[in-house]
């Protein structure tokens, strides 16, 4: 069953929201004699899939029209199809095996994927002229704009859950005449059709990561940080405390991750499986199979499970990594959001700082002022804070696996100090103790913990001169006395605390 619906629905059974929505877009469609082009917003697990599925189905009955429906991956694809089927509605999915359609098969209604179609129209074996309306589905893709010219004669209706674009130089407005808005979260979960989420969130230090040309932070910068021993005994630590024994979906953004994650919890003695788009069709079957199958099973995931999958079992979603789309972050938590009998409420784990990048999943967004002005929104969304602006290299990462924090917010920390009447060199002592316990825990001895001093060197510069920036105006010469006196007292504070470990060892 497709990932959009709430529950099984083998006959149609609208829920009041449903039919309401789509009593409202048809008015919509009938209001000008002008084609309009709609963008239908609607949570997922709110059921999208239903509610197009029957618009279809009533377009073709009211106006004896035919409609294309378009998905942006094969397996939708398959699964709407199948959906109009148990609707009644006779439909062809138009995949790169489909070379021609038999004249004599009357279909109605046609189901594609967009590079698909766009070939079939080239070589005339589907005319858009037939075509009364087109479907969209997750229309927050960008893929989908350049076929919709060709549609001179139909009516355009986008669906999505989050009407912001993916490429903020193409926004939705400019495809789109109106936005009509349906039932929020927070009204779906208070009327039983969504589960209650429970939120859990952990403070990770995000300043080593970079991102790519796309706009999200990059796979490689990803690994590089979610696969430290630091975050992986965050993540089981996490899971310990908030989803031990219960079925748990793992998001990571890259693949190294995904099978990290799978032999440290391997190693702790739970149940888990990886799962990435290069798993066989097979053996992805068998895994989704045991996943469903199995009490308290743990699935650590890249990429596939996002959109087209459904699993209402699962208990916890854990966003083992960071992302900056909104879509994103709203379809990797609406796979645990179904609602069962035995189930009310489900657990989000947040390892990414993604909640205070896009705000509580269940919280009211105005999708109205993100469809009208999305530049607003896109710059809202992506202003760092003074602590996020530093960022640390990749490498420096890597030197200090063992440690979960790495940066010091020094004007931050200053302003702290001046506020509670402490003396400004306190803020100097604190960032020499974090410096010296991370060389401590990445060490086993103290001559391995000092050489670890040397790659702080560039980071201690940047630290003594956002000090000396709050101090005002200091000269150069005090600046380098402020540095030399950093690492010696650095050196010192390493030195005492790795002979204590030594005399503590030696006691035990």
């Amino acid at each position: 069953m497709n990932s959009e619906n709430i529950a099984t629905q083998n006959t149609l059974k609208l829920y009041p929201y449903q039919e309401a929505d789509i009593n409202t877009l048809f008015e919509r469609m009938a209001q000008s004699s002008d084609k309009k082009r709609l963008l239908y917003q609607l949570p997922t697990g709110g059921g999208k899939t239903t509610i197009f599925s029957e618009i279809a189905k009533r377009f073709i009955q009211q106006y004896n029209q035919k409609v294309i429906i378009l998905t942006h991956r094969q397996e939708l694809c398959n699964q709407t199809s199948m959906r109009l089927k148990t609707l009644g509605v006779k439909n062809k999915a138009i995949v790169s095996a489909v070379k021609q359609l038999n004249k004599r098969e009357a279909y109605s209604c046609f189901v594609a994927m967009v590079e698909t179609l766009k070939n079939r129209i080239k070589d005339g074996i589907i005319s858009t002229d037939e075509i009364g309306l087109v479907i969209i589905d997750e229309a927050h893709h960008n893929s989908f704009h350049k076929l919709l010219g060709k549609f001179s004669n139909a009516t355009i209706l986008g669906v999505t859950a989050t009407p912001f674009s993916s490429d903020i130089n193409l926004p939705m407005r400019k495809n789109y005449d109106e936005l009509i808005v349906g039932e929020s979260i927070e009204s779906l979960i208070q009327q039983g059709y969504l589960a209650k989420p429970v939120s859990w969130r952990y403070d990770v230090e995000l300043n080593s990561l970079k991102t790519g040309i796309h706009g999200d932070f990059t796979v490689s910068t990803s690994d590089e940080l979610y696969s430290s021993p630091a975050m992986l005994e965050l993540l089981l630590h996490a899971y310990e405390e908030h989803s031990k024994n219960k079925k748990t979906l793992i998001f990571n953004n890259g693949i190294f991750t995904s099978k990290a994650v799978c032999h440290y919890f391997e190693e702790a003695g739970y149940a888990i499986k990886h799962l990435d788009n290069y798993t066989s069709a097979v053996d992805r079957a068998e895994i989704l199979k045991w996943f469903k199958k199995t009490k308290g099973a743990i699935l650590t995931s890249v990429s596939i499970l996002t959109t087209g999958f459904d699993e209402p079992s699962i208990q916890t979603i854990i966003l083992n990594r960071a992302t900056t789309s909104i879509t994103l972050y709203h379809q990797m938590i609406g796979r645990g959001s179904r609602r069962l009998p035995q189930k009310k409420t489900f657990n989000i784990i947040d390892l990414g700082n993604n909640t205070d990048r896009f705000g509580e999943w269940k919280s009211a967004v105005d999708w109205k002022s993100v469809f009208e002005s999305p530049e607003a929104y896109y710059e809202g969304m992506h202003t760092q804070t003074s602590y996020e602006a530093h960022n640390i290299p990749a490498d420096l990462r890597a030197c200090f696996p063992n440690s979960l924090q790495l940066s010091f917010d020094i004007q931050k920390a200053y302003q702290e100090a001046i506020d509670s009447g402490k003396k400004a060199r306190v803020v100097m002592s604190e960032s020499v103790k974090q410096h010296a316990l991370m060389c401590i825990e990445n060490s086993q001895t103290t001559t391995e913990a000092l050489a670890l001093t040397q790659e702080l060197k560039k980071e201690i510069e940047w630290r003594v001169k956002q000090y000396a920036k709050c101090l005002g105006k200091v000269t150069k010469n005090y600046t380098e006395w402020l540095q030399e006196d950093y690492k010696n007292k650095l050196n010192i504070l390493i030195q005492r605390a790795m002979r204590r470990r030594e005399v503590q060892q030696m006691a035990s």
